[in-house]
């Protein structure tokens, strides 16, 4: 189970629908970034600020491999995850959470995984 600024983390970065496509495409296996543009139909360049948060918060990782042509390509895939959110659940992790406004901290910040 996350800890609780984790939680808030995961959720806040999950509650975005571009956030949510990746995911779901990613579920389906490893995909370079040219390719996973292309199947969302976004730009890479918004492509990647998603990415980049979705990484932040622990929920894909990437790697960094040269295909024969001697091109760098950019593969991500998803971390595993698995959430099951209850009022205890919830309860369990409150200990944990540093700041009721961590969220917000990471968006003024610029930050808003």
């Amino acid at each position: 189970m996350p800890t609780g600024d984790e939680l808030v983390l995961m959720l806040a970065t999950l509650a975005n629908p571009h956030r949510l496509r990746v995911v779901a495409v990613l579920a389906g296996g490893r995909k370079y970034v040219s390719q996973l543009a292309r199947d969302l139909g976004i730009s890479r360049a918004l492509l990647q600020v998603h990415l980049k948060k979705l990484e932040a918060a622990g929920l894909v990782s990437a790697q960094l491999e040269i295909s024969p042509e001697g091109k760098a390509m950019k593969f991500y895939e998803v971390t595993p995850f698995a959430v099951h959110l209850t009022p205890e659940s919830i309860a369990a992790v409150l200990p944990t959470l540093t700041s009721a406004d961590t969220a917000q901290e990471h968006k003024r910040k610029g930050d808003s995984r």
